[in-house]
């Protein structure tokens, strides 16, 4: 009811409403009462949203992602150059395969919002450390919008700091290294390098046809097995587990375990899925080349025999420790990491050796064993890489090298196929076993400095974490 109608009444309004005196009437009350609404008062603009700060967030959190980053430091550091650049209201999404970031300047301005896709990823760590390195120079202030389009783009454009054929001859190296700590002389770690680089040259091949990486994974799986077959048909049948084991370790997944389960414990969950899906796949190539070829020399009557198979080899030689540091160094230098860090990868290879070494003489299992020297080796490397503010995975990922569980997986695929399928397969899960509990201890060193520090490589803080909100499983 109006205002008119309540000094008319009910019944005299209604007969006067819609007449001329009752309009005449109504405006004249509303202009003595001062009753007709206000003008709405004009929405001031919304904040200002750069398209170029919105690209390079997505251009650094790309090009961290392609390298080889875990789906957490990739999110801190695009939300650190969103503050930086003063994005408003800025979300950040990451996945394995995909970016997005979106900025609401409110107000009645429309979101801005950009996407891109992961469609390569190509593990290059000393990438990483420069665009660390940015995100820090921005997040302190010191990096105008242009310079650091202009940092990024040589960022982009530079090369690693090592030749081609040195990447290549590193696996060769890995797979010598890994063969000696296995128990294998110069012959063996001959024959290992040469099935690795033979592996990896094909691998090459097939990858410009086209051949999907699973089936180039199994082919260079597949002729490591095979060197180690000659030389068990040749009359060395002891000396074949530590080919393989060397051939192996140049293809295990290090890297994507670290990172599916540095991704699962901070609540990134479809990430961590799919870099589990990723490490499986993996594995499952390097058991079905294995397999392959197991089945086919015993079928043609090779003498594989798990009796030929060495047991663990936890001793701490001389050659076994430098063998371990070796590994670790040449793993460095195959991912590309920057050469200020090779040094404390060798390092962290060989200590990684001797505490699991150390264990297995307490009589820890190889699990627990592993577990153990894996989280002192992460405590190191995150207080290490805290201290000189680099990203940590070019120092955890080669550390972990030397105790990849590439024998296990030769010994289950023996059994397999020699009559103990249940051994067999108690065996594969022990590789498997080993091997997460080298990507959790790694990670939970890393959980164990966080509890201390007062911010995070990018300044993102610990109380900032999503995954550490209490939700007692809710």
């Amino acid at each position: 009811m109006g205002a008119a109608d309540r000094v008319l009444g009910p019944y005299a309004a209604e007969r006067l409403r819609g007449s001329p005196a009752a309009q005449r009437l109504r405006r004249t009350w509303q202009v003595l009462m001062d009753t007709s609404p206000p003008e709405p008062p004009e929405e001031e603009p919304g904040e200002v949203v750069d398209p170029r700060a919105i690209d390079l967030v997505l251009r650094v959190g790309e090009l961290l992602l392609a390298s080889g980053e875990t789906t957490e430091r990739v999110n801190e550091a695009m939300l650190s150059l969103a503050v930086a650049y003063e994005l408003p209201r800025c979300e950040v999404q990451v996945t394995l395969t995909s970016i997005l970031v979106s900025a609401h300047p409110g107000k009645g301005a429309p979101p801005m919002t950009g996407t891109r896709a992961i469609r390569r990823r190509t593990p290059a760590y000393w990438r990483l450390t420069a665009l660390h390195k940015l995100v820090q120079d921005a997040s302190i202030g010191m990096l105008e919008l242009d310079d650091a389009h202009r940092r990024l783009a040589e960022i982009k454009r530079g090369r690693a700091p090592y030749p081609a054929w040195l990447l290549v001859v590193s696996l060769g190296l890995v797979s010598a290294s890994g063969s000696v700590l296995a128990g294998g002389g110069l012959l063996v770690a001959t024959t290992a390098f040469g099935a690795t680089l033979v592996g990896e040259r094909t691998g090459a091949i097939l990858a410009r046809r086209g051949i999907a990486e699973f089936f180039q994974l199994a082919v260079a799986a597949a002729i490591g097995a095979g060197a180690a077959a000659l030389v068990v048909s040749v009359g060395s049948p002891g000396q074949a587990a530590a080919i393989v084991t060397g051939a192996i370790l140049a293809l295990l997944p290090g890297r994507p375990l670290v990172a599916s389960i540095q991704d699962g414990i901070t609540g990134d969950l479809v990430s961590a899925g799919a870099r589990v899906l990723e490490v499986f796949f993996i594995i499952a190539a390097l058991v079905a080349g294995l397999g392959a070829v197991v089945y086919l020399a015993v079928s043609l009557g090779a003498p594989i025999d798990v009796s030929h198979l060495p047991t663990a080899h936890a001793q701490l030689r001389p050659v076994a420790v430098i063998a371990a540091a070796s590994i670790s160094l040449t793993f460095a230098v195959s991912l590309a990491a920057p050469r200020e860090v090779l040094v404390a990868a060798a390092l962290g290879g060989a200590l990684i050796w001797v505490v699991y070494v150390l264990a297995r003489g307490w009589q820890l299992p190889p699990v627990l064993a592993a577990a153990l020297a894996a989280t002192i080796v992460g405590v190191l490397a995150n207080w290490l890489a805290r201290r000189q503010g680099q990203p940590v995975m070019p120092l955890v990922v080669p550390a972990i090298g030397p105790l990849l569980p590439g024998t296990s997986l030769y010994r289950g695929m023996v059994e397999l196929n020699t009559g103990s399928p249940d051994t067999g397969v108690l065996s594969l899960i022990g590789a498997v076993s080993v091997a997460l509990a080298l990507g959790a201890g790694v990670n939970l060193g890393g959980e164990l400095v966080r509890a201390f520090q007062h911010v995070g490589l990018s300044a993102s803080g610990r109380w900032a974490r999503p995954a550490a909100r209490r939700t007692r499983g809710f």
